[in-house]
């Protein structure tokens, strides 16, 4: 186990060093020797780490001469392989998105190369370090948990370096909003959802929120903008904020639990229909009423809009186009580099979509 540990850390170390450009394409890395008596490891350790460096990519050895970092040598741009980086790949809107893409990219020759991080942060960074020692001409990414500080900013400064561009969607690192990216007007699709409860006479609207992400957070942006533009007080005990971990079981628990102190409540306003469909069952399993006693409104216009007997009231998310219009301003980039012929932050706008997943409170007007 220990050896396993010391050949792990020099490879990682070496790894790191190769990503943040210290050393770069071409350069000679210390010999055998070297690295035996830097690290106080054998030499039969160090050539474990150097072959899986070697296997992934990252470094090439020439006989009589040393190892040396691969980097750049392996990115000559005409490889006709994109790579796609999705929080999911198979459920939920994921699959229309990267339906998208393909019809796109396929059309232009192009290959994709799909990965899926399930939203974890170390997995993201796993990806990009893997795709940093293949040869492709450009990503797609879906950032993970957006909202949180991006700690392997590193990664995406090696790609500016080998001039592989990049295309987020769904989201962005905050450190790097000025990167090219496509993105929903989340602010104003809030907005749009809890304006039409208000004028639909609810009182009572409760927000169910994703913390880690930048869509939860300027969605709850527009929540609050609507309650305030209507001299509606802001009232925190209404939000329930869950992260990707505990999604399927913190805002149903929530709401069951607001049911069960009468909170006060007419509607719900839902981070997405995947929630919302949550929010049904705990209101339903209460013994609540949708829409009679409670209004619940969904985002995304997704499958899961539709139950047996109800059309969730939700914001439109142009799944398809979404994926077209990304793959479209990735291509671009690699043609023109910055000689765009389009914007390169390019927002789209929301539409809501009515349903009977709500009730006019005629009393309340």
């Amino acid at each position: 186990m220990q050896k396993e540990l010391k050949y792990c850390k020099l490879m990682d170390d070496l790894k790191e060093k190769i990503l943040c450009g210290q050393l770069r394409s071409g350069d000679r890395l210390p010999s055998e020797n070297e690295l035996s008596d830097q690290y106080q490891v054998s030499r039969q350790t160090v050539r474990k780490a150097l072959s899986i460096l070697e296997n992934d990519g990252f470094i090439y050895a020439e006989h009589g001469r040393g190892t040396f970092c691969s980097g750049l040598l392996r990115h000559i741009g005409n490889s006709k392989n994109i790579a796609v980086i999705t929080t999911y790949l198979s459920d939920y809107i994921f699959p229309r998105v990267i339906g998208g893409i393909d019809s796109v990219l396929t059309k232009e020759g192009y290959s994709i190369l799909l990965k899926n991080t399930r939203n974890s942060r170390s997995q993201e960074a796993r990806y990009l370090e893997e795709l940093l020692s293949k040869d492709i001409d450009g990503i797609i990414i879906e950032p993970s948990k957006s909202q949180i500080y991006c700690k392997h900013i590193n990664l995406y400064q090696t790609l500016d370096e080998y001039k592989i561009p990049y295309v987020f969607i769904q989201g962005c690192f905050s450190q790097l909003d000025d990167k090219p990216y496509v993105l929903m007007d989340d602010c104003k699709g809030g907005y749009l959802i809890t304006k039409y409860l208000i004028d639909t006479g609810h009182k009572n609207i409760v927000g169910v929120f994703k913390s880690d992400d930048i869509q939860g957070q300027n969605r709850h942006k527009g929540y609050v903008l609507a309650l305030q533009e209507a001299g509606m007080s802001y009232d925190p005990d209404k939000v329930v904020w869950f992260y990707t971990e505990d999604r399927k079981v913190h805002p149903y628990e929530s709401i069951r639990k607001m049911v069960k102190e009468k909170k006060p409540m007419d509607a719900i306003v839902c981070y997405n229909d995947q929630i919302a469909v949550k929010v049904i069952q705990a209101l339903e399993d209460s013994g609540v009423k949708v829409p009679e006693e409670v209004s619940v409104t969904g985002y995304d216009h997704s499958h899961m809009a539709y139950r047996t007997g109800m059309h969730l009231t939700t914001i439109v998310h142009p799944q398809e186009k979404l994926g077209e219009i990304a793959a479209e301003l990735l291509l671009d980039l690699i043609r023109n580099g910055n000689h765009l012929e389009r914007e390169k932050n390019i927002w789209i706008e929301p539409e809501i979509v009515i349903g009977n997943s709500c009730k006019v409170r005629t009393n309340n007007l």
